[in-house]
């Protein structure tokens, strides 16, 4: 079973396998157009492909103080998986335009909730229809009921607390996932407030990607993370809102480099308590 990254000539051999359920993750960049994935959906996608929104499968409603894409309830997120025929055993592939991050933060979700049977389509469907796999514009698959609960694996997530008593006392390592001039607190768009979580290092999601939106060969990712200096264990990944940060979980977990973990809230929660503390520059 594929548990990472897989490649669309991999793919292609289990079209039409009912134990391989498909998901199409494509959205819009954050702030756009929030249909313009279904949009895409509805025009051409993987044949037996079934659609899931980020705001409405993959999260759920933020608060204002704890994220702008808080994590789905994990009952729910396991009813939708189950509304598409996901069992114990399936393999799931999740894809989104390529290069992207929200084939990512499926992934993740899936592992969160303890299935670990979930791969990322290499390029994802520009790599896809660019290699000439099939693609089909018919109306979502019929579905049957699937089986899976969730078993929540919380080795994956930390919280606020746990990056603010990691600040205190050195236990962890914080790698911020989002572009260097949102890191040091310039050209903020998304955010009330810029700067990110004091002593936290800089990465940026793209860093994971070749030209064309597959990922980096596993040497290669393990050798730029590698530069950080940082134990994979003692890593705790953020960004904006938890998504791009996914995507440096995956690269890692590709790479060979395992059980790092996620905040989730990231730095649009870490803002929402103004006694937390805020570095720039």
């Amino acid at each position: 079973m594929a548990t990472t990254i897989i490649e669309s000539s991999e793919l292609k051999t289990h079209l039409g396998d009912p134990n391989w359920i498909l998901v199409d993750c494509r959205h819009a960049p954050i702030g756009g157009d929030p249909e313009l994935g279904h949009t895409q959906y509805r025009q051409g996608h993987l044949p037996g492909a079934f659609y899931a929104d980020l705001d409405v499968q993959m999260c759920s409603p933020p608060s204002g103080t704890n994220g702008r894409h808080p994590l789905p309830d994990p009952d729910t997120f396991a009813a939708y998986l189950r509304s598409i025929s996901v069992n114990d055993g399936s393999q799931i592939v999740a894809y989104d335009a390529g290069g992207d991050m929200f084939a990512a933060r499926f992934w993740f979700l899936c592992r969160w909730i303890g299935h670990r049977n979930v791969a990322v389509l290499d390029g994802g469907f520009a790599r896809w229809t660019a290699e000439h796999g099939p693609v089909v514009s018919d109306v979502t698959p019929k579905p049957h009921t699937g089986m899976i609960a969730p078993h929540i694996d919380h080795r994956l997530v930390a919280d606020a607390d746990d990056v603010l008593a990691a600040l205190a006392d050195g236990s962890a390592d914080v790698l911020d996932a989002r572009a260097a001039d949102r890191f040091a607190g310039e050209n903020e768009t998304l955010d009330p407030v810029a700067g990110h979580i004091p002593g936290a290092q800089n990465r940026f999601y793209k860093l994971n990607y070749r030209a064309d939106g597959r990922f980096l060969a596993p040497d290669a990712l393990r050798a730029s993370f590698g530069t950080l200096g940082a134990s994979p264990e003692r890593i705790v990944h953020q960004c904006g809102s938890g998504l791009t940060a996914a995507v440096n979980l995956l690269a890692m977990e590709y790479a060979g480099l395992v059980r790092s973990r996620l905040y989730a809230g990231s730095w649009s929660e870490w803002i929402a308590d103004p006694t937390r503390p805020v570095e720039r520059g």
